[in-house]
């Protein structure tokens, strides 16, 4: 390899991304104000808004994780990105129309203004915990995995591989945090745009060289040995086992549908970026545009893991989490291997970034502001997400080498620690939306209900998918969110009240047959990766 290339190109792609994203964002929005740095001047066009929350959800931990899952189980695990563009549809249709409507910062914001205070403060607590504990730090870790798979900084420093993957994790990590202080959430979302392309193609000629590799040179002989000629039967297919313990198939209408309703349309990090939109309009397109993404992001964050195994066998099972890395050492020429690096540096700070924005709006506008100092100007309010910018920051640093002893493989770890409050949360909102009944006391002892059978569940029936779990809890907590409030109700609330748009609120007129499209290419893409197709 030559080692002056790879660095010199990783660097040039690097910065050059980020002048034009500095240059841009500073052009457009003022983040010494509390609204330019945590909100992008609610300034986003739709393509922006897509590249942000593609970027926020998308990298290294599911390039890793999916891929990792993929080579263990097969395609099944590709309903953890494709059936998520129906919630994708949902979020552009029925969620943002209402958020919109009242002109909140953030989803505890919502909660607030439907519920209580309390309310408001537990989920936006409960946010702040599962990014600081899970979410952060195997966005780090990942990343660091893949980069010294590719550039062997263990070898090159002869340290062992766990201090490698620490070194690398403080280095992104403070990077990130410098990118998020100069720029704010609209430096992030001109990059993210660009990387998300990058990502896009880098991506895809994975699989590409990958087909070529086990077909001995040829693409479509590559493609005949997986479909016709493999040793590995039932990889292809999309359809899991009803006892799967990854994604059960009964599982892709109620647990992965509800899981997948919580992350795309009440998770602070996911909405954030299309409440920056500056109208409902350009949120919608852009949540079409990355509606369409994620269905196809199963052939690059998938599809590899099955190619993996046909390359290696069963080398990995032991540690699937390996296997992409090794296979983008064995596949990518040396010379791509900076512009490949540049790409995943990039999905890693402005994942980070990103998650990391979300998490310091929530402790800047419902805690410093809405606790500690409750007369706080907006540029101190600014300044106070800045220091907390850092000291979050370092905190996720310091959590992420402790991800290497997760033991269900890194994106299911996520999910997993997601289900403390995924549940409870939706059902808060869509009853929000569409109760006047529901009560802050019922949401309290719904909240109270959830941890406690999550966690017996957990613990005591940990053989079942915890998709079945959420599965069961969900229905369970709605009974009682619907019930309770017959039995010690406190009138009819009246949510319209509170209406204060602080964008244009005309919605994009040709959404609703768009949506129609893209949930019409799910339902194609899993009759093709099914026994009915390829599977």
């Amino acid at each position: 390899m030559n080692v002056a290339w790879t660095v010199g190109s990783f660097i040039v792609i690097v910065a050059a991304i980020w002048i034009y994203s500095y240059r841009k964002s500073r052009k457009e929005v003022n983040i010494e104000t509390s609204e330019g740095y945590f909100m992008g001047g609610r300034s986003l066009g739709a393509v922006n808004v897509a590249g942000a929350i593609i970027l926020t959800n998308l990298s290294t931990d599911q390039l890793v994780g999916l891929n990792g899952q993929s080579y263990v189980t097969g395609m099944q695990v590709m309903a953890w990105e494709v059936t998520s563009a129906i919630a994708i549809v949902a979020l552009g249709l029925i969620f943002l129309p209402r958020y919109f409507k009242y002109g909140i910062d953030t989803i505890p914001d919502f909660l607030e203004m439907r519920y209580d205070t309390t309310i408001k403060r537990t989920i936006s607590g409960m946010f702040i915990f599962t990014y600081v504990a899970s979410f952060l730090p195997v966005l780090l870790y990942s990343g660091a995995l893949v980069f010294n798979e590719i550039f062997h900084v263990d070898l090159m420093f002869g340290v062992p591989t766990i201090v490698a993957v620490v070194a690398i994790c403080i280095i992104v990590g403070l990077v990130a945090i410098a990118y998020l202080l100069m720029g704010g959430l609209a430096l992030t979302a001109h990059s993210d745009t660009l990387y998300s392309v990058g990502f896009l193609i880098g991506g895809l000629a994975v699989p590409i060289l990958g087909l070529m590799f086990v077909g001995e040179g040829s693409f479509l002989r590559g493609i005949e040995f997986i479909v016709y000629d493999t040793p590995f039967n039932g990889l292809l297919n999309s359809i899991g086992a009803i006892d799967s313990q990854h994604v059960p198939w009964p599982t892709l209408f109620t647990g992965m549908l509800f899981n997948n309703l919580y992350f795309w349309c009440t998770n602070q990090m996911i909405v954030q970026k299309a409440f920056a939109a500056k109208s409902l309009k350009e949120a919608q397109k852009g949540t079409m545009i990355l509606g369409v993404y994620k269905i196809f992001g199963a052939l690059f964050l998938v599809f590899p893991g099955v190619i993996a195994r046909h390359m290696f066998g069963n080398q990995f099972l032991s540690h699937p989490d390996s296997s992409y890395p090794h296979m983008l050492v064995e596949l990518l020429p040396k010379a791509l291997f900076g512009v490949y690096g540049a790409i995943l540096l990039g999905s890693v700070l402005s994942s980070f970034a990103g998650a990391l924005n979300s998490l310091v709006t929530l402790a800047s506008l419902d805690f410093y502001k809405g606790v500690f100092n409750k007369k706080a100007t907006d540029v101190q309010v600014a300044r106070s997400g800045k220091i907390t910018t850092v000291v979050a920051g370092v905190l996720c640093i310091s959590v992420a080498p402790f991800i290497t002893y997760a033991p269900d493989g890194l994106y299911t770890f996520i999910q997993k620690f997601n289900g403390i409050y995924n549940i409870p949360l939706l059902i808060l909102i869509l009853f929000a939306f569409w109760s006047k009944r529901a009560t802050a006391y019922t949401a309290k002892i719904v909240f109270a209900v959830h941890i406690i059978m999550y966690g017996i569940a957990t613990f005591f029936f940990s053989q079942i998918n915890f998709l079945y779990i959420l599965s069961l809890l969900f229905f369970v907590e709605a009974f009682l969110m619907w019930v309770l409030p017959k039995v010690k109700g406190e009138g009819e609330f009246i949510l319209d009240s509170f209406s204060s748009a602080k964008v244009d609120m005309e919605a994009w007129k040709h959404g609703k047959w768009v949506g129609a499209l893209v949930i019409g290419v799910v339902l194609i893409t899993y009759a093709f990766f099914s026994p009915w197709g390829i599977g």
